[in-house]
């Protein structure tokens, strides 16, 4: 590490405990991750949704293992609530057990595509966060989704899918990985450069000078969140990139 960077470092008390940080003001953040959401939502219809299928259209094995458990353990039949469904990756799957589907995303580009492929499937264009269904589906699926939404709504976005859920019902979700020194080199940067950050978000400039945008949660914070939403642990490892759960609403 450079002197730069130890500098850095020491400056943003980003040693040892560096996830432990003062909190910054709300309503700043809040304008942060709003304004994220409309750019993530630009690029997926405009940038990602024509060539998403293409660059990573393909199931790594422990998706698909995942996905398979989650079919385990929905009934026959069953309805099963995709969320967000981006193209429509993990449908095959699901629709070759024999069970239906109801997708959801933010971003009509990733609709119209999946659409496309498989017209029989209910859509909607609905962010996680808004997500306003009781009791409606047998299984829920939120895959590659959740380093898109930051701190402040994890807890919104998991009582919102297990409200989804009939109780009793399995829902699959993952959590995307990456190496922590790189997660708190990001932190380090992005607030070096004015950027109202928290530990584990992770933000880059893109070629049309947008920021990017991914959230790295600690594993303590997951089970919080996990456990503050009243959901059963059920399964879970981590495989290809990912930390994938299977999680139960109580019944």
């Amino acid at each position: 590490m450079t002197a730069g960077r130890e500098s850095a470092d020491a400056a943003l008390g980003a040693g040892a405990g560096w996830r432990d940080q003062p909190p910054l003001d709300p309503d700043v953040r809040r304008a942060f991750l709003d304004a994220r959401r409309r750019s993530q939502e630009e690029r997926y219809d405009t940038l990602h949704a024509p060539t998403y299928d293409e660059h990573w259209g393909e199931i790594s094995p422990s998706h698909a293992d995942f996905v398979g458990r989650l079919l385990e353990r929905t009934r026959p039949g069953g309805m099963i609530l995709d969320a967000p469904c981006g193209t429509g990756k993990y449908w095959p799957l699901v629709l070759a057990s024999g069970r239906t589907l109801v997708g959801i995303d933010q971003s009509a580009g990733m609709l119209r595509v999946a659409a496309a492929k498989h017209p029989e499937v209910p859509i909607a264009r609905l962010g996680l966060q808004e997500l306003a269904i009781e009791g409606l589906f047998d299984a829920v699926m939120c895959v590659d989704a959740l380093e898109n939404v930051g701190p402040e709504d994890w807890p919104v976005v998991l009582a919102r899918l297990c409200r989804a859920a009939r109780p009793g019902v399995p829902i699959y979700m993952t959590v995307e990985l990456l190496d922590e020194d790189e997660v708190r080199q990001g932190f380090v940067a992005a607030r070096a450069a004015g950027i109202p950050v928290v530990p584990g978000e992770h933000v880059d400039v893109t070629s049309d000078g947008a920021l990017g945008y991914h959230y790295y949660p600690d594993a303590a914070s997951v089970r919080s969140w996990v456990d503050g939403a009243g959901l059963e642990r059920l399964d879970g490892r981590v495989g290809d990139g990912y930390q994938h759960l299977l999680v139960r609403r109580p019944g």
